[in-house]
């Protein structure tokens, strides 16, 4: 197993409950098979993963010779309980392990990375645009610009400002932009109960595709009492603090947030969006600000997923360089999935 590791500056810092940040790094993993390399990701984001440290200590524990590559698609480590056992509780480095694993069967076997999972994937996959927390003419010339790109769904960030302001904001991009585009509200967790109950019925008659994160990611309850009153809740932190489980038992979400660095690789977030699906609640793939081999990776988990609804995958731009030229642009509101062989062919051949 080689290894690299990688630092990579945003295009602007984000702003984070945990603080800002200005870069990305981590960790490139090759798993070599038959004269061809798998690449994985990982990019550690406290709060959701853990630490970069704790990472890079996690890929120490692994064996270099250990065999990764006799598991099915569906549970590529499971041939390999050592390994599988030193990543239990680093999700990041299981992602890149688990990803280059994924990456060379399919190159060996010449198979796209999607098509190791579904029968008959998606070749597109629709993707959101992401509005910021700008006043109102901002925004609406950002919903403007997002429309006439394609897209025709369309995040906005509230909980900023004034509640207000907010409402303000989201009735005037739907103005803007009619009854045929998407509007999703994400707050960040940044409400008490009481304003997102007022959040929820001043919203109502937008026609919103759901609400991300009113609450705080720990409030199980007071997301469940948002239910049923005319706009979806999406949950996307709580994930990492509740569990799955936990949040089904609470009949907490319409929607879940899937980010496959938290989860521990693109596998492991294909089951937990067949779970949550079975369940009656709908699955988003998005990423952590990730690199092009694990933004690549995710986009083919999206297109496994039946009739997925955009996902948070055009995360590209927020970065000021990248590990290599994209092999999963949007166009027109959408990414083509790569046909493969893996990943992404030879994309991130010469990555390690």
């Amino acid at each position: 197993m080689r290894r690299r590791s990688f630092a990579l500056d945003l295009e602007r810092p984000l702003a984070t409950a945990r603080g800002t940040i200005r870069r990305r790094e981590g960790e490139l993993v090759g798993v070599d098979a038959d004269g061809v390399r798998g690449v994985g990701e990982a990019t550690p984001l406290p709060g959701w993963t853990e630490s970069l440290d704790d990472c890079r200590a996690a890929l120490d524990r692994i064996d270099p010779d250990a065999t990764l590559l006799d598991g099915p698609p569906t549970d590529p480590l499971s041939a390999a309980p050592g390994v599988a056992d030193a990543l239990a509780d680093a999700p990041a480095a299981r992602h890149a392990v688990e990803s280059a694993a994924l990456d060379a069967r399919g190159r060996r076997d010449g198979d796209a990375l999607a098509s190791l999972f579904a029968d008959a994937p998606a070749d597109r996959v629709p993707v959101n645009a992401t509005i910021g927390d700008g006043a109102v003419d901002e925004t609406v010339s950002a919903t403007k610009t997002a429309v006439a790109d394609g897209f025709d769904c369309l995040k906005v960030k509230v909980g900023v400002g004034e509640l207000d302001r907010d409402v303000a904001r989201l009735r005037a991009v739907r103005e803007a932009v009619g009854d045929g585009v998407a509007i999703r509200a994400d707050a960040n967790g940044a409400w008490d109960r009481e304003t997102a109950s007022e959040a929820v019925a001043e919203l109502a008659a937008l026609d919103l595709a759901y609400l991300e994160q009113p609450l705080a990611r720990t409030d199980l309850a007071g997301h469940a009492a948002l239910r049923g009153r005319g706009v979806p809740i999406a949950l996307d932190e709580t994930l990492a603090t509740a569990g799955v489980g936990a949040i089904l038992d609470a009949d907490a979400a319409d929607v879940l947030v899937l980010k496959p660095m938290a989860l521990g690789g693109p596998a492991r977030t294909l089951a937990v969006a067949e779970r949550v699906r079975a369940a009656g609640v709908d699955p988003v793939v998005t990423t952590t600000i990730d690199a092009a081999p694990a933004r690549t990776a995710a986009v083919h988990v999206a297109a496994a997923i039946p009739d997925v609804r955009p996902c948070g995958l055009a995360t590209a731009s927020a970065l000021a360089t990248d590990l290599c030229p994209d092999p999963v642009p949007v166009v027109g509101g959408a990414i083509a999935v790569p046909d493969g062989p893996g990943v992404a062919g030879d994309a991130f051949e010469d990555l390690l």
